[in-house]
Parts: structure tokens; sequence; C-alpha cells
């Protein structure tokens, strides 16, 4: 299980996280800001190839079904609590973060509840251009002051723009991912009720049998 390639990938960007974070806080600019952008950038390749490899060599297993997701959110989470400890990301900056991260809460439970229904909840093609711009802009911001210019903006401006678009993206997948896993939960729902008044029934029946 741990010997798989893709595994293998996983487990590193898991890896890279506590590296990341240690040479953006300890780590004097601008080596900070590229080393971290360095580790940053590999972290998100071996995103893509974990699971291209996993379904080329025939690699797929519930382990790495089960870990992927978790360290890309954790790299996520961490690349923003980091950005925040710098002081990257600052004042009305916070809510995009907040907003990517809460969406990563909310999307997490309903993942672990849909698998226990047995139910399956695709990934949209925004919620793929959500994705891709969030990781732009978080690689933007890691490099920070240490960047160039484009045109007008800085590197780090450019970093923060791309942060709201991703939060808006965020709410609008973060709602279409909420609407369908409350459908699935109505149903669940109806299923027990109909499960639990059959059984009432059946005992209903079996007290008036013993009665009679």
């Amino acid at each position: 299980m741990l010997t798989k390639i893709p595994n293998m990938l996983t487990i590193a960007r898991i890896a890279a996280i506590p590296v990341l974070i240690l040479a953006l806080i300890f780590l004097d600019a601008p080596l900070a800001n590229w080393l971290a952008f360095g580790v940053y950038t590999v972290a998100c390749i071996t995103d893509f190839f974990d699971g291209y490899l996993a379904r080329t060599l025939g690699q797929t297993s519930a382990f790495g079904r089960f870990l992927d997701p978790i360290a890309d959110k954790l790299l996520v989470a961490s690349v923003l609590l980091a950005l925040v400890g710098v002081d990257r990301i600052n004042d009305i900056t916070v809510l995009p973060a907040a907003v990517i991260l809460c969406r990563e809460i909310l999307v997490s439970g309903l993942r672990e509840f849909l698998a226990e229904v047995k139910a399956a909840m695709p990934v949209t093609v925004l919620a793929k251009w959500k994705t891709a711009i969030q990781m732009l802009a978080l690689g933007f911001l890691l490099v920070g002051p240490a960047g160039p210019m484009f045109g007008p903006l800085s590197t780090t401006e450019v970093g923060v723009i791309g942060l709201w678009g991703a939060a808006v993206l965020t709410l609008i997948t973060g709602a279409e991912y909420l609407i369908a896993g409350i459908r699935h939960i109505a149903v669940a729902d109806a299923r027990e009720d109909k499960i639990a008044a059959a059984a009432k029934a059946e005992a209903d029946s079996g007290d008036t049998h013993r009665a009679g």
C-alpha cells in the first residue's frame, strides 16, 4: 500500500507541508518566499501525477482514495494559515481565506456522510476551475513581495485578486454541493423513516397477535 508510486506522491505532498511552513516563517526573504513557492509547486504537481499514475499504472487503491483529498485540504489549509501568520493575508483578505477553509470543511463532512449512504458526489467543472485559480493565487501569495510587477499590480495583489475569485467560485460550488448533499440526506431520512415505520407496524402486529 505505501510502496505504490501514487500513494508515495500523496504522502510526499503531506510531508512537504511542514517544510513549506518552516521556510516561510523562519527564513529571510527573498529565500523564504521562493523556497516556499518551490516546495508548494512540487506539492501541486504531485497532486496531478498521483491520480494520473494511479490510473495509468493500475495502482488505484482505497488508501489512495482516502488520503488524496485529505492531503489536498491539509496543503490548502496550511498555506492559508501560514500566509495569515506572515501577514501576507490580512485585513479584509482574511474573508476569502475563511470562505475557502469553511467550504473545505463542509465538503469533507458531506463526502463522509455520502460515503456512508453509498452516494457519489462528482467533482464539477466549476470546482476544477476553483481549484486551479486557488492554487495559482496561493502560489502568487507565497512569492509575495519577492515577485515581479505585473503591470500596475504587484505579485501579492495578483494573488489577492485570485484569492477573491477563488472564494466566489467556492461559494457557488459549495452551494451546489450542499444542495446535492441535502437531497441525498432527505432520501436517506425518508428511507430510514420507512424502515422505522415498517418495524413499528411489525411490532404492533406481533403485539396484536399475542393479545388475541
